[in-house]
């Protein structure tokens, strides 16, 4: 289980985060690309708050499909475009760890990759437990596109 690192010889984490965060070398880990606030439609809402809502729901999903869930999280780094947004980032992630402490960065950027999208954020997950889920995960990108039919080796006649 990864551990949360809080030195006494430093001054302590300025909100609800680890300085550091360590764990078993022998572990899955799971690096996740940023998630911005847009929905499974491809809807982006126009409120910061909801895009907030919306990025975590995105990364929870991917933690959820890799057979994970948020206290694997190690490391999340957060990016807001609208300047002053830290206290309502913060009320939202301290909602979502549900008191889980990871390693965490917050900044507030000039732009992300498109001016619609006020946040973005990406994480680190390790999982140390054995986990059934994860052996029955796709072993290439190709088998995550083709239907069982197509797969290399299906029998036309299926």
């Amino acid at each position: 289980m990864p551990r949360a690192i809080n030195p006494r010889g430093i001054a302590p984490p300025g909100s609800r985060y680890a300085h550091g965060v360590v764990h078993s070398a022998r572990a899955r880990r799971l690096v996740i690309s940023g998630q911005v606030g847009q929905r499974l439609d491809g809807s982006v809402p126009d409120d910061l708050a909801e895009q907030m809502e919306a990025a975590w729901d995105n990364l929870t999903a991917i933690l959820a499909e890799a057979g994970m869930s948020i206290t694997d999280l190690v490391k999340i780094s957060a990016f807001a475009t609208v300047p002053g947004s830290v206290a309502m980032y913060r009320t939202i992630r301290d909602r979502r760890l549900g008191g889980h402490l990871c390693a965490a960065t917050y900044l507030e950027v000039a732009g992300l990759a498109t001016p619609r999208f006020l946040f973005e954020i990406e994480a680190e997950a390790v999982c140390e437990e054995p986990d059934q889920a994860f052996l029955e995960l796709p072993q290439s990108d190709e088998e995550f596109a083709l239907p069982p039919a197509l797969q290399p080796g299906a029998r036309a006649d299926r």
